[in-house]
């Protein structure tokens, strides 16, 4: 009889020993099951370029001005001589497997003129070989105060107006890819630029449209963008420029982006321009329009 009892006591205790191990067998499949997730995620970033749906996801970069615009970023023309880097940061939500919205603040950040920040929040639909997105951005300079010019021959400002405030634009890009290492891109741009209050070629406002037409293989990515400002009609100063009155001009960048977390940026900026970027009896200065080569190396650290 005891060791009868004695049987039966450890049988009933047997399951309250084995409680701990169910437990800890939850846990590891749990974390299985995450890990499983997140592998999924990183498949699905790395084979469609967009993140697995209901998921987030968070990037952030930084790069130079010229290998930004190489890269067929037809918003704004920025002069390469002057440096600059650009800091992006970016928000993807995947709604559906094909569709994800976006949301990002970027800085350009300079020695020589004021800083730009500028907000972008658009959506992305991916059907593998090719996407298609738009977005609404932007850009403005929090301080208007200029800062010395450092370099010499860097002029400051953006689109060739050193009085620039502000600007709005509505973009549209896609991209047809050839295979997993190559595709060619496409963009569109149509937006207003604000000019401080008080410049000198006496308008407030100038409309803008950016065409860009672009190349991307392994490392190497390049790009064509044309654009044409006016103004904008029936704004303007007394003896300032008509609505006929359009300024053209197309860039050319190519960017190598180098193993070591480096990229060389080279091409021209204004590379074909129309109008006169010198001073005229009868008129206010024009856009500077000159035509700018530049080689930019920038190195992540």
């Amino acid at each position: 009889m005891p060791i009868a009892n004695l049987m039966r006591r450890l049988l009933l205790t047997l399951p309250l020993l084995c409680v701990p191990l169910l437990a800890a067998g939850q846990t590891l499949s749990g974390d299985q099951a995450s890990n499983m997730a997140w592998l999924q995620q990183q498949q699905a970033l790395s084979q469609t370029g967009q993140p697995a749906q209901g998921s987030l996801l968070v990037q952030s970069q930084s790069t130079s001005t010229a290998s930004a615009q190489a890269q067929g970023n037809a918003g704004l023309s920025l002069n390469p001589l002057s440096g600059g880097t650009v800091n992006a940061s970016s928000l993807q939500y995947s709604i559906t497997p094909n569709v994800t919205a976006q949301a990002g603040v970027t800085q350009r950040s300079w020695v020589n003129q004021p800083r730009i920040i500028g907000s972008e929040v658009g959506a992305t639909y991916n059907a593998g070989r090719y996407s298609l997105g738009v977005s609404v951005a932007q850009d403005q300079v929090p301080n208007t105060t200029a800062l010395p010019r450092v370099l010499p021959g860097a002029v400051t400002g953006v689109n060739g107006l050193q009085d620039f405030d502000s600007s709005t634009q509505v973009n549209a890009n896609g991209r047809f890819a050839f295979n997993n290492n190559s595709g060619v891109l496409l963009g569109a741009s149509m937006g207003r630029i604000r000019l401080l209050p008080g410049n000198l070629m006496g308008l407030t406002t100038l409309d803008q449209k950016a065409l860009s037409f672009g190349i991307d293989h392994g490392p190497i990515s390049g790009s064509i963008i044309g654009r044409t400002m006016q103004p904008e009609p029936g704004i303007g100063l007394p003896g300032a420029y008509t609505a006929d009155r359009r300024w053209n001009s197309i860039d050319l960048g190519v960017t190598w982006r180098l193993p070591w977390q480096g990229s060389l940026s080279f091409g021209a900026q204004n590379l074909w321009s129309s109008g006169n970027n010198t001073n005229t009896p009868v008129g206010p200065p024009e856009p500077d329009q000159s035509r700018t080569p530049y080689v930019q190396y920038h190195q992540d650290l």
